[in-house]
């Protein structure tokens, strides 16, 4: 496999930038970009190996992406099996009646959500 791309925006190639201008004297083009594959290292090795920019990347998703929507189509919503924990602790409300803000304790509540096999 190769470690170089092209950037798959079809429009990319009309883009007028100084580092697409390829060419001598008066035979000058604009050419597609070239992609070093995993450029920003593992971390981002996915939409960034087929995009140059964000420019490029936001062109394509104008022109195909009802056409990628169609075609991995989601019918029905998909659900993760989770456990909801209630969990009470110590906050503070501030009572700004007086002249001077005080601080009020009072117990509240949040929820916790984790994986069932948390």
């Amino acid at each position: 496999m190769s470690d170089y791309n092209w950037c798959h925006n079809p429009d990319c190639h009309k883009i007028q930038t100084q580092s697409r201008v390829r060419g001598t004297g008066d035979n000058k083009v604009l050419r597609t970009v070239k992609i070093k594959t995993n450029r920003y290292g593992e971390y981002q090795s996915n939409i960034w190996n087929y995009f140059c920019n964000q420019n490029c990347l936001m062109q394509f998703l104008c022109k195909f992406g009802r056409e990628i929507a169609n075609t991995y189509s989601v019918k029905q919503p998909s659900e993760t099996p989770i456990r909801v924990d209630t969990e009470k602790y110590e906050s503070y409300r501030y009572n700004y009646s007086s002249n001077r803000p005080q601080r009020v304790p009072y117990q509240a509540t949040r929820k916790i959500i984790r994986g069932i096999n948390e």
